[in-house]
């Protein structure tokens, strides 16, 4: 089969596209024929092995997960066995990090993994991106507590995770202000913002709106610049370790100190997780917002605009062309 494969950790250069092995299943695996998945921030990540820690996880010297890749859609080539809950022909999405595999045309993955099947009326480009910045928008909201009526500042708001946690703060009940350039001042509304701040215009750090809790969905603020845009009692949260890995060490501190807090989600991934996106995928809830597409033979190219930091939601690579 097709795949883009890395054998050492470095730039976008380091992906080619070569034929290899297609992925064998055990008795409670599906084998997944993939249309299509995405180029994202923890694929190039895993892939530059920045961090430098995730080599504790991917391999100190070299990768030992050569294909990468964590969101895809697709339809179910064969099953193992003992499979019982999909069938040959299912159309299905899901989330594989770790394991990784997504970027290749055919995806092994166990029956119980975070795997479900497709939301109705979509296409395997809108479901593919439907995971990855949903899950961590997800976690998010979950560990704030966020509940309805509460003030959210989403900061990096159309990014994949961004855009959808002003989504699924909506969903939730919150009132949301967004941060984005003007460019996308237009976009965020439709996604739901009750207000938005245009970050080339007014810093929005000097706010003078209070909030229960500020998300840095881009991981590019830190609390000591945020803190005074939150309530007594409110809430930081970012995507990002942070500056010397402080999002990790200021939630054990900060609570101590009995005001302003810093709590570090740590995403939820399973089948119940999928399966409740799939929920708000095929309620109108949550749409993944989708800025370029490639093709698989291109991925070299997406991963070199993703990490130019300018993408507007989701960047979808087409496995098989669509129709």
């Amino acid at each position: 089969m097709k795949a883009a494969v890395h054998t050492r950790y470095g730039p976008p250069s380091v992906v080619r596209i070569a034929e290899v092995d297609r992925p064998s299943i055990g008795d409670r695996d599906v084998l997944v024929r993939v249309h299509a998945t995405t180029v994202n921030r923890t694929d190039c990540g895993y892939r530059a092995a920045k961090p430098f820690f995730v080599r504790a996880f991917t391999g100190l010297a070299r990768p030992r997960h050569t294909v990468l890749g964590t969101e895809y859609a697709g339809v179910v080539e064969a099953v193992g066995s003992n499979v019982t809950s999909f069938n040959v022909g299912d159309r299905v999405f899901g989330y594989n990090e770790g394991a990784f595999g997504t970027h290749a045309e055919y995806l092994s993955v166990p029956q119980d993994g975070v795997i479900t099947i497709m939301p109705r009326d979509v296409t395997f480009e809108e479901a593919a991106p439907g995971t990855e910045g949903a899950h961590y928008a997800l976690s998010f909201i979950t560990t704030a507590g966020v509940r309805a009526g509460h003030a959210v500042l989403v900061y990096g708001a159309t990014g994949a995770i961004g855009s959808a946690a002003v989504q699924l703060l909506k969903h939730h009940g919150a009132t949301v202000t967004a941060v984005c350039g003007t460019a996308q001042v237009d976009l965020v509304k439709a996604l739901g913002a009750d207000r938005v701040v245009d970050y080339t215009v007014q810093d929005f750090t000097r706010d003078t709106q209070r909030y229960d809790a500020v998300f840095d969905a881009v991981g590019k603020s830190t609390f000591g610049c945020c803190r005074r845009l939150l309530k007594p009692g409110g809430l930081y949260l970012s995507s990002d370790l942070g500056p010397g890995w402080q999002n990790l060490f200021l939630p054990l501190v900060t609570p101590l100190l009995r005001g302003r807090k810093v709590k570090f989600p740590f995403p939820r991934q399973d089948s119940e997780m999928v399966r409740y996106i799939r929920t708000l995928i095929e309620s109108g809830a949550f749409r993944p917002v989708i800025d370029r597409q490639y093709a698989l033979e291109q991925i070299v190219d997406a991963y070199r605009y993703v990490e130019t930091g300018q993408k507007i939601g989701n960047v979808v690579i087409s496995v098989v062309p669509p129709n």
